[in-house]
């Protein structure tokens, strides 16, 4: 699943806290580093998601699962693929 960016951050806290999610920090660790994968995919193809660019070198394909073991428990990430190349997070 990738990260919904049509809520803003505060939004999406809003209705976590709402819910009563009893996973919040889980789902918060979730959200922040998927987003700051997509915003380092973005700057690997220099243009953001879904835009358009003279200056892009690479497009987005997608996207790939994986478990990540936290303090807070495990984590399902949806990592970008790129169609050239590797992208890892760091």
């Amino acid at each position: 699943m990738a990260a919904d960016n049509s809520v803003t951050p505060e939004q999406w806290l809003a209705q976590q806290i709402q819910t009563g999610d009893p996973d919040l920090l889980r789902s918060m660790v979730k959200t922040m580093a998927e987003a700051l994968m997509s915003a380092e995919a973005d700057s690997l193809c220099g243009a953001g998601y879904g835009e358009r660019s003279e200056e892009r070198t690479n497009r987005r394909n997608g996207y790939r699962t994986r478990e990540w073991d936290t303090r807070a428990g495990s984590i399902e990430l949806a990592i970008p693929k790129l169609r050239s190349g590797s992208y890892f997070p760091h």
